[in-house]
């Protein structure tokens, strides 16, 4: 079987966590004229470098963009050493939150050729152009590329271009706003300057293709989906609009921010088709303020009271185990005050450095000592 090449190869690994090509397919789908030369291959952590660097390379690929994630930096540097020894010039590019900071002191920054901070709809189409568009010698481009902030409402969204497998056997992400306006600081979202909007029209009429084509699994990404209550408000009522056998759709919420207009939508979802995931990792005041994460604990008991009693939601509640100042009798007092408020589901997380977030700023006070490794889990406060 002859194997088609292309110009350009997006590839990621994607590890069990997330479906991690929904950043590349923004890629694709942005790099305008270069997108018909363009091809998104996906792995497993069960690829070795060797299969993967064979199957990249069958496509006789100019550029190589690579998806980089706390999850897979290991296996993607071990890809990358490969590619480049047997097909050094090859541009290989790579970009996400893992290699957005730190970039001195990571060893698959060196091997790159060139590294993508940020979103990188923008940046990535402009070295990929320079690269491809008839330039003989392309200009000196420079290692480091800031991605910028694109304008949301000029981006072309990536929805169509999921495959009827995709939509068959996948939870299909998709994404109303990006950023977060809370400070976090074990969370890169806190590095985040502004929550952005997608332009609620072309972003519902390409919902209404994939239920067209049978879509009925959908997660939103946005990080906090219940902060503008009149776009929620919208979403929401899209898809109550188009309630069918088989719709499962998934938000991520604060839990102290439940106004009535919110009440009354998600009442009338019925059971098995909402699913929110609540994000609360700590009740002790203290150590909220600490992390720069406060919330109303009174309106929170309220609003999981709400949840159980008159709505069908699933509720997925997160924890964090290891936060600064927060010992074992603190974080148990925690677990058992969640548990009383009745989620379906606890998630508990183990605290991680991730590159870039202020958490490190506790290191000292508070003993913090993280595994030198991926995925970073504290080891010892």
């Amino acid at each position: 079987m002859t194997i088609p090449s292309s110009d350009i190869v997006l590839a990621t690994i994607n590890a069990k966590y997330i479906h991690a090509a929904f950043g590349l397919r923004y890629l694709r789908e942005n790099l305008g004229s270069l997108r018909e030369q363009t091809t998104i291959l996906e792995f497993t952590n069960q690829f070795a470098a060797r299969d993967m660097a064979e199957r990249i390379l069958s496509r006789k690929p100019k550029i190589i963009g690579l998806g980089v994630y706390i999850w897979n930096v290991t296996q993607t540097t071990a890809l990358i050493g490969v590619l480049k020894q047997v097909a050094p010039d090859v541009i290989v590019v790579i970009g996400g939150p893992e290699v957005s900071y730190e970039i001195d002191q990571q060893p698959i920054c060196t091997m790159a050729d060139h590294v993508v901070i940020g979103e990188g709809e923008d940046a990535f189409r402009n070295l990929c152009e320079a690269y491809l568009n008839g330039a003989e010698h392309p200009p000196a481009l420079p290692k480091i590329v800031a991605g910028g902030l694109p304008n949301l409402s000029e981006l072309v969204l990536p929805y169509d271009g999921y495959s009827d497998e995709d939509l068959a056997h996948r939870v299909l992400y998709v994404e109303a706003s990006r950023g977060c306006p809370f400070r976090c600081e074990f969370c890169l979202s806190s590095l985040d300057q502004r929550v952005r909007p997608f332009p609620l029209e072309p972003f519902f009429a390409a919902m209404d293709r994939l239920f067209e084509r049978g879509a009925l699994h959908f997660k939103f990404v946005d990080r906090t989906f219940n902060l503008q209550v009149a776009v929620s408000v919208q979403i929401l009522q899209f898809f109550l609009d188009r309630m069918r056998p088989g719709l499962l759709v998934h938000f991520e919420m604060i839990p102290d921010r439940l106004p009535d207009e919110l009440r009354i939508l998600l009442c009338q979802f019925p059971p098995g088709t909402l699913q929110l995931e609540i994000g609360i990792q700590s009740l002790d005041p203290e150590v909220g303020v600490r992390i720069s994460r406060r919330q109303h604990q009174g309106r929170m008991a309220e609003n999981f009271a709400f949840l159980n009693a008159e709505t069908h939601a699933h509720v997925h509640a997160d924890l964090i185990i290891g936060l600064p100042g927060e010992d074992a009798v603190g974080f148990a007092t925690g677990f058992n005050r969640l548990h009383s408020m009745g989620p379906e589901e606890i998630q508990v997380g183990v605290l991680k450095r991730l590159r870039g977030t202020p958490i490190i700023r506790h290191t000292d006070t508070f003993g913090l000592r993280f595994h030198p490794d991926p995925p970073y889990e504290i080891l010892q406060t």
